[in-house]
């Protein structure tokens, strides 16, 4: 029987994995770095963070959203940002990272990747602080500002990343950043050409240069027309791969390229009244039609968890029963 990380690695490769990698078992994903104090509401309430985004968990919601009235929003002239956008220091002492440090310890790297979180990306971070109408107008009305926007938010990360990479020597990352609908981008591809792809490539060739193996790439949104920047970008895996995007066909296409990791939509699947049933079903489909190498079946939720109690360990049962039936 292979390892976790062998078993992905023949998955990447088109390969012979003996069973289907079941959702995130191969990442083992550090949430306790001090940047991510201040980044998760708790239901029910409302708190700031680091940028001065004011965040709001509404009771009865599933998730938090920035709270963009005029009073809250951050960013409220894109050509003055420089006057309203204030990066938070990434410089923390030691003690600050141990939670962390002893977490990357006590993972079994024969395994699992030790994996660095990023959350939110350079496309999320415009809208989160200047509202989404606004951040989308900016890129036709004023591409300069939002150039220079995009370079300062690409700094940062690298400067997040120079941390990440002294304390913890990660070998993977996965990174949050969504950059579309359930049917459309909501950037075209030029445009996500334009002011995207370079910092990307940016990005993700310094965490490459310094250790990491693996990009996983979260963004549960239709992006067909964004898989070949994807590949640009140096992205290994595409989490979040909704069945809109017509994953079969993608992976015919981009396999040999990266990997695509979900095909089963958390909105179906992960809701209050979800049954075993309903999430076998889903997880069957997907197996059968996506096939077994260059893809892992996987809820598109942001993390390996669920909205609901029980959910993600039904998903990741079925999975299991379908390396009984398809992998022989």
């Amino acid at each position: 029987m292979l390892t976790i990380k062998e078993n992905l690695k023949e998955t990447m490769k088109g390969g012979n994995p003996d069973r289907f990698v079941n959702q995130y078992e191969f990442l083992d994903i550090l949430l306790e770095a001090p940047f991510m104090a201040g980044v998760f509401a708790e239901p029910g309430k409302e708190m700031k963070d680091g940028w001065g985004i004011t965040w709001r968990w509404q009771e009865g919601q599933i998730g938090q959203f920035p709270v963009h009235d005029e009073e809250h929003i951050v960013l409220k002239d894109i050509t003055q940002w420089e006057k309203y956008v204030k990066a938070p220091s990434v410089e923390f002492p030691e003690e600050a990272w141990q939670a962390a440090i002893d977490h990357a310890k006590a993972v079994d790297r024969k395994q699992k990747y030790v994996t660095a979180f990023i959350a939110p990306g350079i496309f999320e971070m415009t809208h989160h602080l200047m509202r989404m109408e606004n951040a989308l107008i900016s890129f036709y009305e004023e591409p300069e500002a939002m150039h220079e926007l995009i370079d300062y938010l690409t700094e940062y990360e690298l400067n997040v990343a120079k941390e990440y990479i002294k304390y913890i020597q990660p070998d993977a990352l996965f990174h949050h950043d969504d950059w579309g609908g359930q049917t459309s981008t909501f950037l075209s591809p030029q445009m996500f050409t334009d002011f995207l792809l370079e910092p990307y490539i940016k990005i993700y060739k310094f965490w490459k240069a310094n250790g990491v193996e693996i990009i996983v790439h979260h963004n549960d949104a239709y992006s067909a027309t964004l898989v070949p920047y994807m590949i640009e970008m140096g992205i290994d895996i595409w989490q979040g791969a909704m069945t809109t995007n017509n994953t079969p066909e993608l992976i015919k296409k981009y396999g040999k390229e990266i990997t695509f990791m979900g095909d089963i939509d958390s909105g179906p699947v992960d809701f209050p009244e979800w049954t075993p049933e309903i999430a076998a079903e889903h997880v069957e489909r997907a197996c059968t039609r996506c096939g077994k190498t260059c893809f892992i079946p996987c809820l598109t939720q942001g993390l390996g968890m669920s909205s609901f109690p029980g959910v993600y360990e039904s998903v990741s049962n079925a999975i299991d029963n379908m390396s009984k039936k398809m992998f022989k």
